[in-house]
């Protein structure tokens, strides 16, 4: 099985970085043993300051659908995580990384020039009836426009999965155990503020406990496309394209990449106001939107 291939390969050394956080190989199929579900967060003491421990949730909370952000998507057998829910031309869209449906290497991350499988390819959705399928790509987007800012072209990573409409009903934009989105965050990340993300990679057995994370922001790069974040786990092959809120539940962005540098461990964000933009002026709905998931938990993020 194949997991969201631009997280594991992209920078040296990441290969050992995952060995060093779970036990086991970047591309094993066999999930390492889980480890007994927390109570409460222990925090490392890295160089940005992160969150102190905190209580986790009661891990039966309802969110009031089976189609959610964080559930698994999987195309041509990639296993990713969906980031939110949107809507625009009268459908209703699930969102995951465009390199999800990445044709190449794990170390091709070009947007503009690395390959993706078509539009209209079936996406499984983890709590759907039946597949959705892929209606935008960011990396197609780029090179239909023959687009040239670097930035865009590193860190433009979004696709829009449309999801069957007889599986509208079930669909819930709440992320769990925090809540939220209570909208989209416009501003960035200073350095040292807190995130929130949810991440479903297989590769935690199931394990529901351990895909709430909270952590710290270290700044923005790419002109503001991308945001490093620092997680208390850092997000592995399988958490591609899971969402990241901010302390007041605003939708940030979606993970992109494992990181060497600044920071090892760190995870690459793409920022989510800026691709939304970008699709709306290549082929996503003129009234693309995100949905709201309602109040949201801070889980001392603030």
């Amino acid at each position: 099985m194949r997991h969201g291939r631009r997280i594991t390969t992209v920078l040296a050394g990441a290969a050992l970085l995952l060995g060093t956080a779970t036990g086991a190989a970047w591309a094993d199929p066999t999930p390492p043993p889980a480890p007994p579900a927390p109570s409460a967060v222990t925090v490392p003491g890295p160089a940005v300051p992160l969150p102190a421990p905190v209580a986790l949730p009661d891990m039966a909370a309802a969110l009031g659908g089976s189609i959610h952000p964080g559930v698994q998507l999987r195309t041509d057998g990639a296993q990713c995580t969906a980031n939110f829910v949107f809507t625009g031309g009268g459908r209703t869209f699930i969102g995951q990384a465009a390199h999800c449906s990445g044709t190449g290497a794990a170390t091709e991350t070009d947007g503009c020039t690395s390959q993706s499988l078509p539009l209209g390819t079936p996406v499984e959705i983890s709590g759907a009836t039946k597949p959705g399928k892929l209606v935008y790509n960011s990396w197609l987007a780029m090179q239909g426009a023959k687009e040239t800012d670097p930035d865009a072209c590193a860190y433009n990573d979004l696709a829009l999965v449309e999801i069957d409409p007889a599986d509208v009903p079930a669909v819930s934009p709440a992320v769990p155990f925090f809540g939220g989105p209570t909208g989209i965050d416009t501003d960035g990340l200073a350095p040292g503020e807190r995130v929130a993300s949810y991440g479903n990679s297989e590769l935690r057995g199931g394990v529901a406990a351990l895909s709430p994370k909270v952590g710290a922001a270290l700044g923005d790069t790419g002109n503001g496309w991308s945001h490093p974040v620092l997680t208390l786990t850092p997000g592995v092959p399988g958490d591609s394209g899971s969402g990241f809120l901010s302390p007041d539940g605003r939708a940030v962005g979606v993970l992109s990449t494992l990181n060497a540098l600044p920071v090892p461990g760190s995870n690459g964000v793409g920022d989510l106001a800026r691709m939304l933009a970008y699709a709306k002026a290549h082929g996503a709905p003129g009234d693309l939107a995100l949905a709201l998931g309602g109040p949201f938990r801070s889980l001392g993020l603030v």
